[in-house]
């Protein structure tokens, strides 16, 4: 399979997730976007790594690194978007007031 066809399958998976967070007003689908954006990197990373053909897994391991932030953003994320939701019952993002100055 040609690199080209995972690079423009990532790039569209990252446009994606670009506009969806760019659209979306729910933090629960800007955290999803977030999401889709990084495994958008993952999928380069892996496959920048596998093209190569080095005998390090660096692009692999940078892939693994990734997903580890990716849960523990989602974590974090999450956490907030429930406790904004508890305090204000609702997760819009244009109309949610705790965390601005």
């Amino acid at each position: 399979m040609p690199i080209s066809w995972i690079l423009t399958v990532g790039a569209m998976l990252f446009c994606i997730g670009l506009f969806g967070m760019m659209v979306r007003r729910s933090a629960i689908g800007m955290l999803l976007s977030i999401e889709l954006m990084l495994n958008a990197a993952n999928l380069n990373l892996v496959a920048f790594g596998s093209y190569l053909k080095l005998p390090v897994i660096a692009g692999q391991v940078f892939a693994v690194f990734v997903i580890t932030l990716a849960a523990a953003e989602a974590a974090v994320g999450l956490a907030i978007v429930i406790n904004i939701y508890r305090n204000e019952q609702h997760i819009d993002a244009d109309k949610i007031s705790a965390m601005k100055m």
